[in-house]
């Protein structure tokens, strides 16, 4: 009997790395791709023109050309006021929001092997939560109560990595996951005690409000806190996109082809922990986003990260600015992100698991 090594050779078998391969992944990638930009780009006109104030979009094309200086049309200052100072940020919001929330999942996703991970899996919205019931409940101002968001989702996967490295010769990956577990669930008990303690006239409603998710609230200074976060978070994931293909193969494959395998884990939780926490300061806790959005992505491009990881960002970034255009225009009283996401979220991953074939292979 031949051996592995002198028999015949394997059937030949495209690879992603290879140059026919890629050469016909190119096309069907670019108009997946500009398909979903182009989505995103209908959401921005859809979420302008609707609202408690409509702006059809003459007016809109009108008042666009003016800023850019293609034209002199007469926009009304009502409609200017509508579209920059108020409609302006939260689109950008709900954009930023969507996409932080989108690469989270797919970072956290591959980063764990598992589908069903999502961006607060290891304890990052518990923790934002907590920070956010405590400032409410301690009367002070909204920057403060986004600043206590951000520090508390920060600071509970920072105690989440202490105890995963405390814990030595289990498997790190499940370490990490049943801590966040366990951590999440201590800090879910303290928002229920501080809710419990709560002003039921004043300070409880606001919580409720903040853990239900909305944008109705959002400001410039909102969007200009939000920026920078985001973008710095994205960067390495960006610039590890091949390394996180890699690690998919597992730990002991990933080290033998030379990956720093510690190290990258470190720094993509830190990267999606910091997106994540950043958005939910902002826009309070909304589900499904982070573990939706990258399963379409998926179905759509693959699994491999240089290619999901731009389309899970612009799916993101669409898919919440559609939620939140609803949210805003389905009756007289704003409905919260996470009710929406929730009723959206539950169908679309059940058709998903039944029907989704491209998912992991």
């Amino acid at each position: 009997m031949p051996s592995s090594t002198t028999g015949s050779p394997p059937r030949s078998r495209s690879t992603p790395s290879s140059p026919a391969a890629a050469r016909r992944g190119e096309v069907p990638f670019a108009l997946t791709l500009g398909g979903v930009a182009a989505l995103l780009v209908a959401a921005v006109c859809v979420a302008f023109s609707n609202g408690a104030y409509p702006v059809p979009p003459g007016e809109l094309a009108g008042l666009l050309a003016a800023k850019l200086g293609l034209g002199s049309a007469a926009v009304a200052p009502a409609v200017e006021t509508v579209i920059w100072d108020i409609r302006g940020p939260r689109v950008l919001t709900a954009m930023l929001v969507g996409a932080g929330l989108a690469a989270s999942g797919a970072a956290y996703q591959g980063l764990f092997r598992n589908p069903l991970i999502s961006p607060d899996i290891l304890g990052v919205s518990s923790g934002a939560a907590l920070g956010a019931v405590l400032g409410i409940f301690a009367s002070l101002p909204v920057l403060a109560i986004q600043g206590m968001a951000f520090a508390g989702g920060l600071l509970a996967v920072g105690v989440v990595l202490a105890v995963a490295s405390a814990i030595r010769g289990r498997d790190p990956v499940l370490v990490l996951v049943l801590g966040g577990v366990v951590i999440g669930a201590l800090l879910g008990s303290g928002v229920a005690l501080l809710k419990y303690l709560a002003d039921p006239y004043n300070q409880l409603p606001a919580i409720t409000f903040w853990l239900l998710g909305s944008l109705s609230a959002v400001n410039r200074g909102d969007l200009a806190a939000l920026v920078p976060p985001v973008v710095v978070a994205l960067l390495p994931l960006v610039l590890l996109r091949w390394r996180l293909d890699v690690m998919t193969l597992g730990d002991e494959e990933a080290t033998a082809l030379g990956v720093p395998v510690r190290v990258v884990r470190i720094v993509v939780i830190v990267a999606a922990t910091l997106m994540t926490a950043a958005a939910v300061s902002v826009s309070g806790i909304v589900g499904w986003v982070g573990l939706l959005v990258p399963h379409l992505a998926r179905l759509m491009v693959g699994p491999a990260f240089v290619r999901l990881l731009p389309t899970a960002v612009l799916l993101g970034a669409a898919y919440l600015l559609a939620v939140d255009t609803l949210a805003r225009s389905l009756g007289p009283v704003e409905l919260p992100l996470g009710v929406l996401t929730a009723v959206i979220g539950t169908p679309v991953f059940l058709w998903l698991l039944a029907f989704g074939k491209r998912g992991w292979s």
